[in-house]
């Protein structure tokens, strides 16, 4: 409770002297003081000081907790996704509740040579692909692995990683960092903690290991009832929806938007969101929480002899489901990994597994696993000495799948649209069909109800002034997030330029959305749009190729401080689209490739480059 001036007979500077001291006082000082003025209230003034000085003397103190000067905390994240701000966000705000002084920023918007001035740092970082540096991280992670980056003796650290061990260098960023402030010569305060795609309970126990060495240094004792995090419950009518608590949207409409003869099936998805208090902005992503086909689980049932109904704990806190329900709805079992292999071999009597696993031949493991599900290697490396509980207990959560939000909230109050490619391939004697793409594609109708969460980003923004020139480069369904960009330009009336390249294989078949952006084109909404399908001429012409038959303008958007935008696949259309930009800028703007690739680095500090790959 704090005393306010208004109505009480005290000056700002006695109500600000006694706000300091109420909150130290115990509950019998408190009650010795209000009988004390009770009493000394029918003296006079000079009286009555002098009695509560000769009372206070002659009281027994109580015993005064010390206050420790705290050291300041620094939280950085690297990410493309928004998984690693979410939670530097959010443990930062645990931080400041307890009265720690922390600072939250992403890698992009730290100023790197300031690391030395840091106290107490806390990383936490995604990792790209094949062990590359999330985009916002990439500067950063230059300066800090390179020869300028300064002695940091003094400096305290922990390291917390998000990862996928589907991939080769899995949480590499995370370890660059790692090892790299220990050679510099911090302290690290906390082991580092690798997180796969499930990351949120290895990352909540990340952060309570390093808030107790926290409390360590600067005397905090915990707070019984609320736990190290202070932990509180919200109240029924303040419920968010998130990925732990998921909304249930109804699906409104599905649509092929391919033609009749495409070898593709791209599905346009209209999801309800009334009710939900979801909101999202231009650039953020759908999570999805999806279901293995029953089909195949089915099948790995009667391969392994399993009871279905056996009863299968799925967390650390025990909780139960049947087996068959297990495998439809909490664990993966579609894809195999180096770590997956490793642990499956303990429970394997195949020899041939084992020396598969123990050659360390990543080529040959990853020739095996790529294309292969759980039900292959139970087919090819039997018998096996497991159970049912064995086999689970080494599975990996069901990852959640997220697409860039193709819609405006503006322009479709309650809605959200997703633009989904179904994954159908053909790999070693099986037809085989993506998790998601395919639970929507073959088991999803309009009525039907899917699981869904908002994934914020920061990284893939439109600019905050609408006048300013846009770039949007996208092939496939990375043109989806453009999309919800020119929806939302049209509702609000921007007056900027705005350029679209879009590649795809057939203009008759697959020409996403070709409709709307003519429409914006005759509206004006969308200023240019040059177009790429790459089986429709002898030799293959793609997104990259467009831009460099169009470098002088490209180069003059540049100049005119447009943003540039890049969404799709990141090893092939993504790489092209960025050495092209390399190539553009060095001819047209008569630079070196040094100073081109300096060019596009600016470009990305300025937040004027952005990316959503995959």
């Amino acid at each position: 409770m704090q005393l306010q001036v208004t109505n009480s007979p005290f000056s700002q500077e006695q109500a600000e002297l006694l706000n300091r001291l109420l909150p130290t006082l115990t509950e019998n000082q408190k009650l010795w003081l209000s009988g004390y003025l009770a009493v000394a209230g029918q003296a006079n003034s000079e009286s009555a000081a002098t009695t509560l000085k000769d009372a206070i003397e002659a009281t027994p103190s109580a015993p005064v907790q010390e206050q420790v000067e705290t050291r300041e905390i620094t939280v950085l994240y690297g990410t493309d996704t928004g998984n690693s701000q979410g939670l530097a966000e959010e443990f930062t705000q645990k931080l400041t509740d307890k009265n720690f002084k922390a600072t939250v920023s992403s890698m992009e918007d730290f100023k790197p040579k300031a690391i030395k001035d840091v106290q107490d740092l806390l990383i936490i970082t995604s990792t790209d692909g094949e062990g590359d540096p999330p985009d916002n991280a990439i500067s950063f992670h230059e300066f800090l692995l390179g020869k300028r980056a300064p002695k940091l003796e003094g400096v305290r650290f922990s390291v917390l990683s998000l990862g996928d061990s589907s991939y080769e260098f899995f949480c590499q960023t995370g370890k660059d960092f790692d090892s790299r402030l220990e050679e510099l010569g911090a302290e690290r305060i906390y082991p580092r903690v690798d997180c796969d795609l499930d990351f949120e309970e290895p990352a909540e126990e990340w952060f309570a290991g390093v808030f107790e060495k926290l409390n360590e240094n600067a005397g905090v004792t915990k707070v019984e009832g609320q736990g190290a995090l202070g932990q509180t419950d919200v109240a029924p009518d303040q419920v968010k929806y998130s990925k732990k608590n998921p909304f249930k949207a109804e699906v409104l409409e599905v649509i092929n938007l391919n033609g009749r003869g495409s070898n593709k099936e791209t599905l346009h998805i209209e999801l309800d969101l009334e009710g939900s208090n979801l909101d999202f902005f231009p650039g953020d992503s759908l999570g999805i929480i999806p279901e293995n086909a029953p089909e195949l689980v089915e099948e790995l049932l009667q391969e392994t002899g399993w009871n279905p109904e056996e009863s299968i704990s799925i967390n650390k806190e025990g909780d139960l489901l049947s087996l068959r329900e297990a495998l439809t709805t909490h664990f993966e079992i579609t894809v195999l990994t180096k770590p997956f292999l490793e642990k499956a071999a303990e429970l394997s009597e195949s020899d041939e597994l084992k020396k598969l696993v123990d050659s360390g031949d990543r080529d040959k493991i990853n020739a095996y696993t790529e294309g292969r599900d759980l039900l292959d290697l139970y087919r090819d490396f039997g018998p096996w000495k497991a159970t049912a509980a064995d086999f689970t207990n080494i599975l990996r959560k069901l990852p959640v799948r997220l697409y860039s939000i193709a819609s405006s909230l503006q322009a479709n109050p309650d809605e959200v649209h997703l633009t989904i490619g179904t994954v159908r391939y053909h790999a070693h004697g099986r037809d085989r069909i993506g998790v998601c793409s395919g639970q929507i594609s073959e088991r999803t109708e309009v009525g039907d109800k899917l699981s869904v969460f908002v994934q914020k980003t920061e990284s893939f923004k439109l600019p905050e002034n609408p006048a300013t020139p846009v770039v949007m480069i996208g092939a496939g369904t990375g043109v989806a997030p453009y999309r919800s960009f020119l929806q939302e330009r049209e509702e609000i009336e921007a007056e900027g330029d705005t350029w679209l390249f879009f590649g795809d294989q057939h203009f008759v078949t697959d020409f996403l959305y070709q409709t709307e952006w003519q429409q914006w084109l005759k509206e004006g909404v969308l200023t240019r749009m040059d177009v790429a399908f790459s089986r429709d001429t002898k030799e293959k012409v793609y997104v990259q190729h467009r831009m460099a038959e169009k470098s002088k303008e490209l180069y003059e958007w540049l100049e005119k401080g447009a943003h540039v935008y890049v969404c799709g696949d990141e090893k092939r259309m993504a790489k092209d689209v960025h050495n092209t930009l390399i190539s553009i800028i060095e001819k047209e703007g008569g630079k070196s490739q040094e100073e081109a690739e300096a060019f596009i680095a600016d470009m990305r500090k300025q937040k004027r480059y952005q990316r959503d790959v995959y």
